[in-house]
């Protein structure tokens, strides 16, 4: 590997050779102890020094300038703690300037060195650059403040060196001793070199999923946010409002999920967040996002952007877990084309889709397959993917062509990984940022001679320290005194390196630890059953947008990396999904009928349909089988009978079909939704049909029967008419002869009553009368 070449190319540093007389010291110990007499005393007061010799923690909270030149003072700012049992007195706090690193894995060492050395670590600087503490308690923790010309560091030939700042005193009266001491490096470039290694830093702006499928049914279609978490990383001071505000500064390359803007973008609007309890209550948050999307659009002006697929799918899961279910690959076309109109729509820049990261860069041939089956020509690995087999003592180029037209950008393993772990401490981003300079002006001394392109990628989603320590490393390179600033898009076309290696690892080289944090094979089955239900839903929509596009963008949220390490939370999103496109599909459905009695040889049988949806549905085919076609036939003497269905969003539609009983008795019909393309839609509604078939024979005296009673009728009509008629005669002709008669005898006397009676009647009864007897 390039670094087993440059041990065995490079001169013995003095560090080594301080190292190795360090150990030969060591070593000499056991004989020397054989051949003198020495009593039991000193060697107890030994074991006491090693036991105390980390008793003291040393923080270098900072240090500036991180990349001095000659006429600076360096200033170092930090913490001694007491982690011991006993009370220190008369410390010092010390600088120590170790000989320069002669290349990179000198420092890997280095960095990993813990614990005062006698005679391997350098002695203290002393005189007035030191700072006296009188008293230390256990327990109790001191600042400090060394402040030294870099003049009096005696740094001679550019290249990187050894710091160290050590507390030594007295334990308890012991004796003096150093008792803790914390090694960071100091990379010394007074002058620019002739040639300077070209710098791609990319800049990840890449989210956890936080957008679920569910939308409000209102024109806007309200979105339903899982949590309201993303706004605290907006918010000032957030994870993503820093990496905004200090990529603004910064000569690097935005990499972006699209996602993450379309997520931000429904902030800006009318939002529900869904409660821990399942109910939603309206989003506060609009101004915050509408903030940071005005921040980041001003930032990524005429700047590099490079849009990864939409909600950053794993690569390496769908090559290595996706690939066996049908369809899973299928998906990451249309999220590279939507990231592209996702980024224009809310950014207003053209970004570059023509690159794939996979998870931590490690690459094997079926994640390349994979990489580029959606398009992209150029792969982000690291070079602790593609190792290099020796052939070439230094660090190459990034770009190597790795077949078929791809490109794979080697990004520097050491630099990329500089800022894992946490750094929300001064200390331990101190340290961060300083070995990465560190080992940027190694690299650039490997070749002095040769110009070279260097990539860093950092892990996906840094952390709010880890962003700061990035920032003021590239602010330590402002200077370029052995790097200059190029875009990720131009470093993929630079030249390569023709000894670098170009071989993909085997699959089986792939490493187990990334391998085991994979999205399940569960995973794409999920996928697969969620995307058949939508297709089979969209069919029947009149405005399928408003589902396809919520519930393609959670599929695809359903593939991200982001949900590595969170098994659990991955499931319930998923499940989430398909249950509420579920949900959905049974808004449009059969009302159950109860049991009906069909009389006569034909009738109709209504068959209600109802949709519940907020849009109309079409293309949709209601059929009606009949169980017993010998007893009851459908639709002129079909089996199955069917209609076309089409109806209004928040309507419902009565379905008539025409119905023929051949013989009497139940028969069970069964009524079904199908799509135009004879897919079922829906489950079966079966309700029974009471079948009575009436004979021309039967109907005859019905008929009969009906006109009887009507001609009956009438007569009785006529002949109550008539007797009518003769009473009302008889009684006009009495009063006539009653009249006559008074008028010649007594005249009639206003008091005397009208007779109530006429005279008895001779005549019969009239037909159809009543005669009361």
């Amino acid at each position: 590997m390039a670094e087993a070449a440059e041990f065995q190319g490079m001169a013995t540093s003095p560090a080594r050779r301080w190292l190795r007389r360090a150990a030969a010291l060591l070593a000499g110990a056991p004989l020397l102890a054989g051949l003198l007499y020495l009593p039991a005393a000193p060697v107890t007061h030994a074991a006491d020094r090693a036991s105390e010799a980390d008793t003291v923690e040393v923080a270098l909270n900072s240090l500036s300038p991180s990349v001095p030149v000659k006429d600076d003072t360096l200033t170092i700012s930090g913490t001694v703690t007491n982690k011991g049992k006993k009370t220190i007195t008369d410390a010092e706090v010390d600088l120590r300037v170790g000989p320069r690193m002669s290349g990179r894995p000198d420092i890997d060492e280095a960095a990993k060195t813990t614990g005062y050395t006698p005679g391997a670590d350098a002695k203290a600087l002393g005189g007035p650059y030191r700072v006296k503490i009188d008293r230390l308690a256990t327990g109790i923790s001191e600042d400090f403040t060394l402040t030294v010309p870099v003049s009096k560091l005696k740094l001679d030939d550019a290249g990187v060196y050894q710091l160290g700042v050590s507390l030594s005193g007295r334990a308890a009266g012991g004796y003096d001793q150093v008792l803790g001491i914390e090694r960071t490096f100091l990379p010394w470039q007074p002058e620019a070199v002739d040639k300077r290694t070209q710098l791609t830093f990319l800049w990840p702006l890449i989210s956890n999923t936080h957008l679920s499928a569910e939308t409000g049914s209102d024109e806007q279609q309200t979105p339903v946010f899982e949590n309201d978490a993303l706004a605290a990383e907006l918010a000032p001071g957030g994870r993503l409002e820093q990496l905004v505000s200090l990529g603004s500064q910064l000569p690097i390359t935005w990499v972006i999920d699209p996602d993450l803007l379309a997520t931000v973008d429904a902030m800006t609007r009318n939002y529900e967040v869904r409660t821990e309890t399942g109910d939603t209550v309206p989003g506060r948050n609009q101004a915050v996002a509408r903030q940071w999307l005005s921040s980041l659009e001003q930032a990524v002006q005429d700047r590099p952007v490079v849009a990864l697929p939409f909600a950053d799918p794993d690569l390496a899961s769908l090559a290595h877990r996706g690939k066996d279910v049908s369809g899973s690959l299928s998906h990451l076309q249309p999220a590279t084309a939507v990231a592209e109109t996702t980024v224009e729509t809310v950014l207003h820049v053209k970004p570059s889709t023509d690159f794939a990261w996979p998870v931590e860069g490690a690459v094997d041939p079926s994640i390349v397959d994979v990489a580029t089956s959606a398009g992209a020509h150029n792969i982000i690995a690291r070079s602790d993917s593609l190792k290099e087999t020796g052939s070439v003592s230094y660090t190459p180029s990034a770009a190597r062509p790795i077949g078929g037209g791809t490109t794979a950008v080697v990004a520097d393993a050491r630099l990329s990984k500089a800022f894992y772990g946490d750094l929300s401490k001064a200390g331990a981003s101190t340290l961060a940022v300083q070995q990465f300079l560190a080992q940027s002006l190694s690299l650039t001394h490997q070749a002095p001679d040769a110009q070279r392109s260097i990539v860093v990628a950092p892990q996906r989603m840094p952390t709010t320290g880890q962003a700061q320590a990035m920032a003021r490393a590239l602010q330590g390179l402002a200077g370029q005194r052995w790097t200059q600033p190029l875009d990720l898009i131009a470093a993929a076309e630079a030249k390569p390196d023709p000894n670098a290696t170009t071989r993909v690892p085997a699959a089986s080289q792939y490493p187990k630890n990334l391998r085991a944090r994979e999205l399940p094979v569960q995973t794409f089955q999920d996928i697969k059953s969620t995307q058949e239900t939508l297709d089979y839903f969209k069919v029947i929509l009149t405005s399928p947008d408003r589902v396809v596009t919520p519930f393609g963008n959670a599929i695809n949220r359903e593939m991200s990396t982001s949900w590595r390490g969170r098994a659990g939370v991955a499931t319930q999103y998923r499940t989430g999904v398909q249950s509420y496109l579920e949900d959905l599909t049974t808004e449009v459905r059969l009302i159950q009928k109860s049991a009906l009695t069909l009389s006569g040889r034909s009738a109709t049988i209504p068959v209600t349909v109802q949709n519940k949806l907020v849009q109309g549905v079409d293309n949709l085919v209601l059929r009606l089988k009949s169980s017993n076609p010998t007893r009851l036939r459908l639709d002129g003497g079909n089996v199955i009978a069917e209609q076309p269905i089409k109806i209004n969003g928040g309507h419902s539609q009565s379905v008539k079909f025409t119905a023929a009983a051949n013989a009497n008795g139940p028969v069970q019909v069964t009524a079904q939704l199908y799509t135009e393309d004879g897919k079922l839609y829906g489950g079966p509604m079966t309700f029974t049909v009471k079948a009575s078939e009436i004979t021309p024979t039967v109907m005859l005296v019905i008929a009969g029967g009906v006109l009887l009673l009507v001609l009956a009728g009438v007569r009785m009509y006529t002949q109550r008419k008539r007797a009518a008629a003769r009473e009302a005669a008889t009684a006009g002709e009495a009063a006539d002869e009653a009249h006559d008669s008074g008028a010649a005898d007594t005249p009639e006397q206003p008091s005397d009553p009208t007779p109530d009676t006429g005279p008895e009647s001779a005549d019969p009864s009239g037909a159809g009368e009543k005669v009361d007897r």
